[in-house]
């Protein structure tokens, strides 16, 4: 890839939200699959592109879609990506996913500002950084305490206010499954017990591995279906109702965003 100007920010789009990135200026569009030996999504609702441009002064690249850990890749092939950021020169790392909602205090179409995460993976075989460690990107063991940069969420909460936000943007706990599947109605009950506030299939892999990098982390869910197991009986959900609750509340997602990137 050849840019020309080194990027700032690295912002990774998830399930159904790839048009979040219509709003920046200067655009170069490098696709996923041009690029040898990067990993290609398989997933509808991910467009597989990484898009170069700009936002007022700051320079950004976005990921129009992220890989899976359910897509089969191997854990060198999922440290791809923000192992890129990082060789592009980025610092910062916004990553946006779907996700479902447990908090009883929150709705289809909340967001919810990452504070941390749980990942039952992680304690097993399933991290990513399982495998020989690449000094060049970072030391072989690393803390995720404060995985979750808090000066950056706290500034998007506060963007959150400034545009009349408050009350349907929060702050919570991630719970990462791997999937494919959706969480049954018992495994909602554990995630709500264990202090989860959202659940979903990504970004907990690429927060270990940026945060690996050096890189500083922020991270909003938006609530696409409600998995709360006490407050509704739970139905069958689709990917295809993930992506149009998406599309809905794109808009609102996009001004936050570039609200947020305006104060960096």
């Amino acid at each position: 890839m050849h840019t020309t100007e080194q990027p700032y920010l690295g912002i990774v789009c998830g399930s159904g939200l790839s048009e979040l990135v219509d709003f920046i200026e200067n655009q170069t569009i490098v696709p996923y699959g041009s690029l040898p030996a990067f990993v290609s999504t398989t997933v509808s609702g991910h467009a597989g592109n990484f898009v170069f441009g700009r936002v007022g002064s700051v320079q950004v690249v976005v990921m129009q879609g992220r890989v899976h850990q359910y897509e089969g890749f191997t854990h060198s092939q999922l440290l791809v990506p923000m192992r890129v950021l990082k060789r592009l020169g980025v610092s910062i790392v916004l990553l946006t996913n779907a996700a479902g909602g447990l908090s009883e205090n929150l709705k289809v179409g909340d967001f919810v500002v990452l504070k941390d995460h749980i990942s039952p993976s992680n304690m097993c075989m399933g991290n990513v950084l399982v495998g020989p460690n690449d000094e060049r990107f970072g030391p072989r063991f690393v803390a995720t305490t404060a995985a979750y940069d808090e000066a950056l969420g706290r500034t998007m909460l506060q963007m959150a206010e400034k545009l009349g936000m408050k009350n349907r943007v929060h702050e919570g706990v991630y719970f990462h499954i791997m999937g494919p599947t959706y969480a049954s109605n018992a495994e909602c009950k554990v995630m709500c017990m264990m202090g989860a506030d959202v659940v979903g299939m990504s970004t907990v892999p690429e927060v270990i591995v940026a945060r690996h990098c050096g890189l500083r982390v922020v991270a909003i869910s938006l609530v696409t279906d409600d998995c709360n197991p006490y407050r509704n009986k739970l139905t069958a959900l689709t990917h295809e109702e993930v992506l149009e609750v998406a599309k809905k509340n794109m808009e609102e997602l996009r001004r936050l965003i570039r609200k947020f990137i305006q104060e960096l």
